[in-house]
């Protein structure tokens, strides 16, 4: 079995809010409606496009996050959608599709290595901007050991506590004595005492509620 990453330039309603920002898309499709987790320091223009091209039926707002349902699927105002290209290659896409940076990243799964060449080949024939990250051969999956990836066990952060979280470990505010204060991390990030452990405390519980269920 084999997986390939790839990244696809397109012009999508949700590329093209992400081109040039921090934010990022995640998407569930379900035929008749697209689930979307958004993230970013700007999500109000990511927003704005999705409820003009597409449509939201519900909304819920969060820290620098968003959970989005459309009122449609992405698919029915494209043609071009690489769904429609798997099924005769004999690949499947392993969901979320992600776009970030103006682009769709897609991770695709196939039996074969040369299912994979050959969507690629064809994907390049009909004009796509494609650009692979990685190919490689994978186990089968089985129930007790089923096919994860980081991007899978680990929660999305969003920038400003993913900034936090990372200065917090580089200055030693994990180590044994502290070696660091939130009150340092705030004035470093330019941000209220309050603010800086608020972020520290939504990162440390989205890490802890997706890993512990790995504990048992």
């Amino acid at each position: 079995m084999y997986e390939a990453t790839i990244v696809i330039s397109d012009s999508s309603a949700y590329t093209e809010p992400t081109d040039g920002t921090d934010c990022r898309i995640e998407l569930w499709c379900n035929e008749h409606a697209d689930l979307l987790y958004v993230t970013g320091s700007t999500i109000e223009p990511v927003i704005s496009q999705v409820l003009t091209d597409i449509g939201i039926d519900e909304l819920v707002r969060g820290d620098e996050e968003a959970v989005v349902i459309t009122s449609s699927c992405l698919k029915r105002h494209e043609t071009t959608y690489i769904e429609r290209y798997l099924e005769s290659h004999n690949c499947l896409l392993l969901p979320p599709l992600q776009y970030e940076n103006g682009a769709k990243h897609c991770r695709i799964l196939a039996l074969e290595s040369e299912s994979l060449s050959n969507l690629y080949a064809e994907l390049v024939d009909d004009g796509f901007t494609i650009d692979v990250q990685s190919k490689r051969e994978i186990d089968a999956p089985t129930q007790s050991s089923p096919l994860l990836s980081l991007d899978q066990v680990l929660p999305e952060l969003t920038p400003r506590q993913r900034e936090t979280l990372l200065l917090a470990v580089e200055s030693g505010y994990y180590e044994l004595p502290r070696e660091t204060s939130t009150e340092t991390l705030a004035d470093e990030l330019g941000v209220s005492r309050r603010t800086a452990e608020d972020h520290l405390r939504r990162a440390e519980r989205k890490l802890i509620t997706s890993l512990v269920s790995y504990l048992y």
